[in-house]
């Protein structure tokens, strides 16, 4: 499959200790290849750019959780992400929890894999690429856009989100800085949960438990988490059943959003998957 060749993110393989490797970076149970030549699209998949092309949207995210997502006590709607709330059990599972726990864990793990990836802390050309970044995103949110209005002609409803919330807002329709915070905050935390983290834990246990080779055991850990990425989202009936057609549009948007994670980096999946949720809850309900 494309991505084989493609993004320098951490390699979803287990360290094989071999004298031609020497050149290799070895981190977490995985080794991290270097490749010297250069270039928008290794730049643009190097952990440190994709830090620093997603800080904004980390913050953008807690300070529109902090004015329009806090406690409805605090004047907030009470609304989460179920993504966040998800990856906060999941931590908590290993004795760590905190609100701002995923945001600072996220910046910790990129910035632990620039370190051991030995990467340059100054690289030429990083911010012509985090522009470049911007302009990419838009243009693969496009087909996914696309693919929404045929989705919403087979339904005959309003495209999917591809956000998932608990909770209500309290009083009247949600304002755009509302919808606005659930759409990055959709792109971020789901991101993180079911291409970041199930990706790598589905393609861990199709390597090494099934012992797939290596593109089988990426296209099943894509699925499996397209799978999940599926079930995550409402596709149930109020009087019991399945929505078909909505399971299979989240289930198609997730392989989208894993193919794009293993070619083009997280960083990208991420701002593709938040600028369609941008444009489906801000823009077309603007």
């Amino acid at each position: 499959m494309p991505g084989a060749e493609g993004p320098e993110y951490p390699r979803l393989r287990r360290m094989r200790s071999t004298s031609h490797e020497s050149h290799h970076d070895h981190a977490a149970g995985f080794h991290l290849h270097r490749d010297d030549a250069g270039g928008y699209a290794r730049l643009s998949t190097r952990p440190l750019t994709i830090l620093l092309f997603l800080l904004p949207l980390i913050l953008l995210y807690q300070l529109g959780s902090a004015l329009y997502l806090a406690p409805e006590s605090a004047g907030g709607s009470g609304e989460t992400i179920r993504a966040l709330r998800l990856l906060g059990q999941f931590f908590q599972a290993f004795g760590v929890s905190g609100l701002y726990l995923p945001g600072v864990l996220l910046v910790v793990i990129l910035l632990v894999w620039h370190v051991l990836a030995r990467d340059p802390w100054r690289a030429r050309g990083r911010g012509r690429t985090l522009v470049a970044m911007l302009f990419e995103s838009v243009a693969w949110a496009f087909p996914l856009l696309v693919f929404a209005q045929m989705y919403w002609r087979l339904a005959r409803r309003p495209a999917g989100v591809l956000a998932a919330a608990d909770g209500l807002p309290a009083l009247g329709p949600p304002s755009w800085q509302h919808q606005a915070t659930i759409a990055l905050g959709a792109g971020l935390w789901e991101e993180m949960l079911f291409r970041l983290l199930a990706i790598a834990l589905l393609h861990i246990l199709a390597a090494d438990l099934f012992r797939m080779k290596d593109v089988p055991a990426r296209i099943a850990a894509i699925a499996g988490a397209a799978v999940l990425f599926a079930v995550y989202h409402d596709v149930y009936r109020a009087e019991g059943g399945i929505l078909w057609v909505d399971l299979l549009f989240y289930f198609l948007s997730g392989c989208y959003l894993g193919g794009l994670y293993l070619w083009r980096g997280f960083g990208i999946a991420v701002a593709v998957h938040a600028l369609y949720n941008l444009t489906v809850l801000v823009v077309l309900r603007g």
